[in-house]
């Protein structure tokens, strides 16, 4: 239940003062470093950093109506995929677009048999402006159809914007009661797709029961992206967005909660449970009924109950596998009848992170069921008991999305929605999104991940604080609250690095700072040609000693390949996030393995900032490096190869007698191998550059 989500910055005053465990090298350039580094108040140990009250760490997301986007115009093809393809496609086409209408349901089964057809639908040589892919039925999540849309998107080579329709996920009001919270896991995923793939995701749109003229003009207005809003909802009176905000505490609690009678707590013997059972021994629970897979074997469990019972409190353990509905039947008939269970308290999950190319139906079904499942049958089962709380320990990932946890972020997303559907029930329910817990927890447990949280803004919370924030939402009513210690300024600027987005935009301490002087890119770019180069290799180096958790960049090798630094899919999108960030360049997920090594890397980026020629040569080069070993032998036909040698002709005839890097050949470079085809050419690159 330990938030697994970040957000990445180029953090400039940590980079130049040293933060945590990281302190990097700087380049020696005495008049531009205060440029290109500026110092601000943000840097470690400033009076903003200092922890914030309990009440400072609470989040609600709420809906803002704006106005009708009125008349839009939508350029290009669109490709419409749904039941509702027809009507929408009209409405799209009416105002413009040329429309591809399709039901991919058949091929859906894999992403391999998925991508070949979307090849045949689109056809060859038609370029797509965006995807759209309609409500499923209800009842019916439509996450596994969307996780393989958007990968077999890709596999296809299509990089048009993929927007999600839902039905019934989201309530934009107390008035409104949320319908269907299994779709709510596409909003989960889509806000971990935003990060992961900001150029192939355009956002999520939830729709009334019912198309009608006027609900078909808003949603073709919200796919026209007027004011980059990616998380909408269309409705009888008006178009919603989606905002992230400081809870607002009204003067006094609705009621003081207090445990009673026989409290269950799923995942009780790990830590979170722990500390939750701690707190709930002291506010005097009569009776703890703690779960886990081991029960009483669990490490730690026994020194747990022992603890417990010391406060005064009766203790059971049990082992049940709570997703499990036959299981989880047989604990409850155990439940003594001098203290009926009066509170849930579902705690347990699991993690398997990973990029959105690296998930599979199984990786989400894994992450699914003690969340899903579990709440389904805690839910059903409880359903004729008096319970004063029902507690869904959700995280921040599912609210506002982490790269790499699409599957976590998936299946807290329902964990709210299902809180918000049993509020308007009238029943008890209340989701918490939490933030990093310090003192134990899934992301407290590997050194890795808590440090990956650190670095983007999110700072581990004392559990005490922390079961602040639950005490709170239980006495204030709430059916969601996000509590979690941010750092604004880290967070915020990586967050919108990549994709800029309005959520934050109602958290003044997220709100961008006004720049003193040129921005980071400026300076770059304004430097002379013999210093940027290697600015930007220094800046590389550092921040991928700051991902791998070195404390200097002097352990980054210049020449040496990313892959063998270490690096792993979802740090090469941390680094791709950062740089891009720094450089204000939007550059691709892959950009860190199709251009393997810091140098290589560096100079791509000088390339894309205006570098000189022959950076931008070794650049466009790298690209095409990268790309061979994606074709097919067929592809790499007599064409390509002729190409490639009168390139080879053109280049020797223009170095003349002259190497490529501008000086006079010596009888080294005149001794070089004869450049006689391609493999030749990128083994040459590679000697005289070191591009890999």
């Amino acid at each position: 239940g330990a938030l697994h989500c970040w957000g990445v910055t180029v953090d400039w005053p940590a980079v130049y003062q040293g933060s945590g465990a990281h302190r990097v090298d700087l380049p020696t350039y005495p008049f531009q470093r205060e440029r290109l580094w500026p110092r601000t108040a943000l840097a470690a140990g400033s009076a903003e950093s200092a922890a914030p009250s309990s009440a400072d760490l609470q989040y609600k997301a709420v809906w803002r109506a704006v106005g009708d986007p009125g008349a839009v115009t939508l350029d290009g093809t669109w490709l419409v995929l749904g039941a509702d393809r027809d009507a929408v496609g009209a409405a799209l086409a009416d105002r413009g677009a040329t429309v591809i209408g399709a039901d991919l349901a058949d091929a859906a089964r894999t992403r391999r048999d998925l991508a070949v057809r979307l090849r045949e639908v689109i056809g060859e040589g038609k370029e797509l402006s965006g995807v759209l892919r309609l409500p499923s039925a209800a009842g019916e999540s439509g996450l596994t159809g969307v996780l393989l849309l958007q990968q077999a998107l890709g596999d296809a080579g299509i990089d048009a914007p993929l927007w999600c329709a839902t039905r019934g996920a989201v309530a934009v009001g107390p008035a409104e009661r949320l319908a269907d919270p299994a779709q709510a896991q596409v909003w989960g995923l889509g806000r971990a797709a935003a990060l992961e793939a900001p150029d192939r995701w355009g956002g999520l749109i939830d729709v009334p029961p019912t198309f009608d003229e006027v609900s078909l003009a808003r949603l073709c207005g919200a796919l026209a992206g007027s004011g980059g809003e990616d998380q909408l909802a269309v409705r009888g009176d008006g178009l919603y967005v989606r905002r992230l905000v400081r809870a607002q505490r009204a003067a006094a609690p609705v009621t003081e909660w207090r445990p009673s009678g026989t409290v269950l707590i799923t995942g009780g013997t790990g830590a979170l449970g722990g500390h939750l059972a701690r707190r709930l021994a002291d506010l005097g629970a009569e009776h703890l009924l703690l779960t886990s897979r081991r029960g009483a074997e669990a490490a730690g469990a026994r020194a747990l109950t022992a603890e417990l019972e010391e406060r005064g409190t009766r203790v059971t353990v049990a082992a049940c596998d709570v997703a499990d509905r036959d299981q989880l039947a047989a604990l409850l008939a155990t439940v003594p009848e001098e203290f009926p269970l009066t509170a849930v308290m579902h705690t347990a999950g699991v993690l398997d992170d990973g990029v959105l190319t690296a998930l599979t139906p199984d990786r989400l079904a894994t992450v699914l069921r003690p969340k899903v499942e579990a709440t389904r049958n805690l839910h059903e089962l409880t359903l004729t008991q008096e319970l004063s709380a029902f507690v869904l320990y959700s995280s921040f990932s599912g609210a506002v999305g982490g790269s790499g946890q699409a599957n976590y972020a998936a299946a807290n997303a329902f964990l709210d929605a299902f809180a918000e559907q049993r509020r308007a029930d009238g029943l008890p329910a209340t989701a918490i999104a939490w933030g990093a817990w310090d003192g134990g927890g899934m992301a407290a447990g590997e050194a890795a991940v808590s440090e990956r949280l650190s670095r983007h803004g999110v700072r581990a919370m004392a559990p005490a604080r922390a079961l602040d924030g639950l005490q709170q939402a239980l006495d204030h009513g709430d059916a969601c609250l996000a509590v979690v210690d941010i750092d604004w300024g880290r967070f915020a600027p990586g967050f919108t690095a990549v994709r800029p987005s309005p959520l934050l935009s109602a958290i003044p301490e997220a709100a961008p700072r006004a720049a003193d002087g040129p921005g980071p890119r400026e300076a770059l770019a304004t430097l002379p040609d013999e210093d940027r180069l290697p600015a930007l290799l220094d800046l590389v180096r550092s921040q991928a000693a700051a991902v791998l958790g070195h404390g200097s960049a002097d352990k980054v090798d210049a020449t040496r390949p990313f892959r063998d630094l270490g690096f792993d899919s979802l740090m090469a999108v941390d680094l791709r996030n950062v740089l891009g960030a720094a450089t204000g360049l939007a550059l691709p997920a892959t950009v860190v393995f199709d251009h393997p090594s810091p140098q290589a890397l560096a100079r791509f980026l000088d390339g894309e900032l205006g570098g000189t020629a022959v950076t931008r040569v070794l650049a466009d080069l790298g690209r095409l490096e990268s790309a061979l070993p994606r074709l097919d032998g067929a592809d790499l036909g007599p064409e390509v190869v002729g190409r490639l040698e009168a390139l080879l002709a053109v280049a020797r005839a223009a170095a003349g007698p002259h190497g490529p890097d501008g000086s006079p050949e010596t009888d080294e470079s005149s001794e070089s191998p004869a450049l006689d085809s391609a493999d030749d050419l990128f083994a040459y690159i590679d000697q005289k550059y070191g591009t890999r």
